[in-house]
């Protein structure tokens, strides 16, 4: 192994990969095949002592234990993350082969921080997906990508975990916010235009890849819960309509979408193994490689197979729906003969080593995955530049025409469901808001500080739900109904009694509010928008121009007679998909 010619840039990557490739052990191999996170203090600076989400400090993951791909969820500000970052390929550099690290992350773009999404943080900020959906604006969500990558690459993160081409067919399922609504075709043509914003015509040295997810199709889900937890690990096709959510992801493959991410939850009764989807030789072998023929990178959703510990008695099951008898190296391999390629949020790659040992996995098993994973570190530049420069990053990052390219979408995201003719309101009348920032307020009107003393009331609220408190991830997961109840419902009718009041509701999942659309003189639909946004919108400043990603039942019983895999199919919605008003003139 005297000759390293994987590093001429000339030649081409296939070589490349196979020069690579030859020169590699196999625990370097399977140390390409996990994909865990990793940490970094708010300094910028690599952890060394063991902290951090990875349980390991950085030089023995990359160095030690041969680590390449990880995750990360916190970041600084942008100088700092792209000084991280260069720290972190010195120690890739250092290594037998030089092999350096592919980033990934989550959403970071969005106003929520729910589920598996970091707020924007230091980059420009935006509606969430579902809000994009209610643009229905390809070329808005191609320039959305275009920016997240030119932000993505400053800082040094080479692969998107998303986007998700899921579709939001049962109205409780918690993740309804991260897709682009409930129609496969409006879906196909947004997840499209979103790959080809981040990667480009084809993965190429300013790409971000795009890890789409989650296939074959997260959705839906028995009673709208989500498999994250047991007890939403089973995906249900009353309506027979399986092949229906598979649209979006043909797209996906159509726009060249380098890797795929499949979903926690099994399938029921619809004549495949009732397995987890990244344990589903049928899913993951028949339908993802051989019908469709994809061959890029196929990483499990994370944590497929060891319990997650966060401390303080508080411990993430692995997701091991269909399968939770077997051991840990079961998992593993079933996993592997599967077809996938890499194992999110796990850092097992000594597991691995002994299964090839012992002759339950073969090497050339190995390289067939490590092909894959090389191939897109070569087609991302990785082995040519693996730097970034901090002073672009600060430079870049939430710049000004970005700022401003966000705050439009922002705008053009907000849904008007209901107008009694009082909106927009003119002139600067006397206002009473809640939920929304009297500061803000205040550059649209005189902010009073009782009902009674204003014109009009403007109030905010988020999307109602269930809260779920047993444990730090199932927190953040916004489930159960979807009605305003109680003294909530109370407060807010009492409110528009006593004044004409302007009602906004954050969706992001859909609510049913029939009393409350009655009663209120204009209601609003935003999908992560600043509090300027969406007072512009009140005020007439920008016409609203959005329409529903998804329909709005019209009771928690309609909600229950749907069928979790069908879009659209309530019985006599409140607001139906794709409705939206505007403003006369507009």
């Amino acid at each position: 192994m005297a000759v390293i010619v994987f590093r001429d840039a000339t030649r081409p990557i296939p070589e490349r990969v196979e020069d690579l490739l030859a020169q590699m052990t196999v625990e370097e191999k399977a140390g390409l095949m996990f994909h865990p996170p990793i940490s970094m203090t708010p300094q910028g600076e690599l952890i060394e002592a063991g902290e951090g989400l990875a349980r390991g400090g950085t030089t023995e993951l990359v160095a030690g234990r041969h680590l390449n791909h990880f995750n990360i969820y916190y970041a600084p500000e942008p100088r700092l993350h792209a000084e991280w970052h260069n720290r972190l390929q010195e120690v890739a550099a250092g290594t037998r082969l030089g092999i350096p690290v592919t980033i990934s992350s989550d959403p970071r773009h969005s106003f929520e921080a729910l589920g598996a999404s970091w707020s924007a943080g230091g980059f420009s900020h935006w509606p969430e997906p579902i809000g994009l959906g209610a643009t229905a604006d390809a070329e808005l969500v191609r320039r959305f990508a275009d920016i997240a990558r030119q932000e993505y690459r400053a800082v040094g993160i080479h692969v998107a975990l998303h986007p998700m081409a899921d579709l939001a067919t049962e109205p409780r399922w918690a993740r309804s916010m991260h897709t682009f609504g409930e129609d496969a075709d409006l879906a196909s043509l947004l997840v499209a235009a979103y790959i080809r914003g981040f990667q480009g015509d084809e993965l190429g040295p300013h790409s971000v890849a795009c890890m789409t997810k989650h296939f074959p199709g997260g959705g839906p889900q028995r009673d709208g819960e989500d498999p994250h937890f047991h007890y939403g690990k089973d995906q249900v096709y009353p309506g027979a309509n399986f092949d229906y959510h598979l649209k979006p992801f043909e797209a996906a493959f159509a726009a060249g979408t380098a890797q795929i991410m499949p979903y926690y939850g099994r399938p029921v009764g619809i004549g495949l193994e009732e397995v987890g989807f990244g344990f589903n030789h049928d899913v993951i072998t028949g339908i993802l490689r051989e019908r469709y023929g994809f061959d890029g990178v196929v990483c499990t959703d994370w944590g497929l197979v060891t319990d997650y510990d966060f401390g303080g008695g508080d411990t993430f099951p692995a997701k091991a729906w269909g399968v939770e008898e077997l051991s840990a190296e079961e998992r593993l391999l079933k996993i592997v003969d599967a077809g996938c390629d890499q194992l999110g949020g796990e850092a097992l790659p000594e597991m691995l080593v002994e299964l090839v040992h012992s002759g339950r996995v073969s090497e050339e098993r190995l390289d067939a995955s490590c092909r894959r994973l090389l191939r897109d570190k070569f087609r991302l530049g990785l082995f040519d530049e693996p730097f970034v420069d901090p002073d672009e990053a600060e430079r870049l990052c939430g710049c000004a025409e970005f700022r401003a390219a966000g705050e439009e979408a922002q705008r053009r995201a907000i849904v008007l469901l209901r107008n009694d003719g009082r909106l927009p309101l003119q002139g600067r009348p006397r206002l009473y808001v809640d939920g929304l920032s009297a500061e803000a307020a205040a550059s649209y009107g005189e902010v009073v500080g009782a009902p009674e003393d204003a014109e009009f009331a403007i109030a905010f609220r988020n999307a109602p739900f269930e809260p779920r408190t047993s444990g730090y991830i199932e927190s953040r997961f916004h489930a159960g109904d979807l009605d305003f109840k109680g003294e909530e419902l109370a407060q807010l009718l009492d409110l528009a009694r006593r004044v004409p009041t302007i009602l906004v509701v954050h969706l992001e999942r859909p609510a049913v509010m029939p009393e409350l659309a009655a009663a209120c003189a204009g209601l609003l639909a935003s999908f992560g928008a600043a509090d300027e946004a969406i007072l512009d919108v009140v005020f007439g400043r920008f016409a609203p121009t959005g329409k529903l990603p998804f329909e709005l039942p019209s009771s928690m019983d309609a909600v229950r007679r749907q069928l979790p895999d069908v879009p659209y199919d309530s019985e006599s919605p409140l607001f139906p998909y794709g409705f939206g008003l505007s403003y006369p003139g507009a």
